[in-house]
């Protein structure tokens, strides 16, 4: 299960994908800027399918209004 983690330790507390250094910020900017899941995942091969799938919940999470 890959899991959104927010540290201060890295990246001043911006929300990664867990073991990386890779934003939630930096992979949305990826995706709304034209790059697919795949050239996404044979950029950066840290990152699976399964990330980016947590990335777009986190998102859809975080912009709920309550």
């Amino acid at each position: 299960m890959v899991r959104i983690i927010a540290t201060p330790e890295i990246l001043g507390g911006k929300p990664v994908v867990e073991g990386t250094r890779l934003s939630v910020e930096h992979i949305l900017g990826l995706l709304a800027n034209g790059m697919s899941n795949q050239e996404i995942v044979e950029s950066y091969p840290i990152l699976s399918e399964e990330s980016i799938r947590a990335v777009l919940a986190y998102a859809a999470h975080a912009l709920r209004v309550v």
